[in-house]
């Protein structure tokens, strides 16, 4: 293998985004061979010894990319002292993924579970604003004015405004509504909090896609391994110029 940056090795290995391994090196807690490093310095992950804090960083693992369906009344990353079930009791895998696309206790749909940090973080980061597409049902039937409040971006309780969606009526219940809503940044309980400030209590959320990813016919509390095809195209979404 070629040298490389040791935060990509790191982060390869499954200690973190890039961007923490970094952190790690800036503290002066990675070192190469016997020698604390400084950022920017390469390694040979086959050849050289990579310590942090003194613990020997093994050979990258192998990157594996998960789409789950997360059902209702579960949450998306383990919370210490919380003992509700987690997506992770449904995946029979014991390397350290990271989940991207967390969704509330409440809503379902897709999350992507990855070893791969990098590509985890770029994902997740609000500054990338990439698509997530959402099913939402919503209590009361919408108006044009509500819809283009939406579409526009909103002030919630807090003082955020968030960013310009792209919101669409699928189709009208007998009291209320499905909404196709594409949003492009993830603040905790966003649509939630959204429908409540223009008069459109939100009852359902169910995410079906993250980028180029879909959740199609997976069932919910199920998952899949993504094809060699939908992992080119993630990684051709988050680093189109690479």
């Amino acid at each position: 293998m070629a040298p490389e940056r040791v935060q990509k090795i790191l982060a390869q290995a499954g200690l973190g985004s890039r961007r923490f391994c970094e952190t790690l090196i800036e503290e002066g807690r990675v070192s190469v061979n016997g020698k604390i490093i400084t950022l920017g310095s390469k390694a040979d992950a086959e050849f050289d010894e990579i310590r942090v804090d003194g613990a020997l960083v093994g050979k990258p693992e192998k990157k594996v990319y998960i789409a789950v369906n997360k059902p209702r009344n579960m949450l998306s990353l383990h919370v210490p002292g919380d003992d509700r079930p987690t997506i992770f009791d449904l995946i029979n895998d014991d390397r350290h993924l990271f989940p991207v696309g967390r969704l509330d206790f409440d809503s379902e749909g897709l999350v992507l579970l990855t070893n791969d940090g990098d590509l985890a973080n770029q994902l997740s980061h609000p500054r990338y604003e990439h698509d997530k597409e959402y099913e939402v049902r919503v209590n009361r039937k919408p108006d044009e004015e509500q819809l283009q409040i939406w579409r526009r971006g909103v002030v919630l309780e807090d003082g955020y405004r968030t960013l310009p969606a792209e919101v669409t009526v699928k189709s009208f219940t007998q009291k209320g509504a499905w909404l196709k809503i594409i949003l492009r940044e993830g603040k905790n309980r966003q649509i939630r909090r959204t429908g409540i400030r223009i008069g459109l209590p939100v009852q359902q959320i169910r995410r079906v896609r993250i980028g180029p990813i879909w959740l199609g016919k997976l069932q919910p509390g199920h998952f899949r391994y993504l094809q060699p095809a939908e992992v080119k195209a993630l990684k051709n979404y988050v680093r189109p110029n690479k």
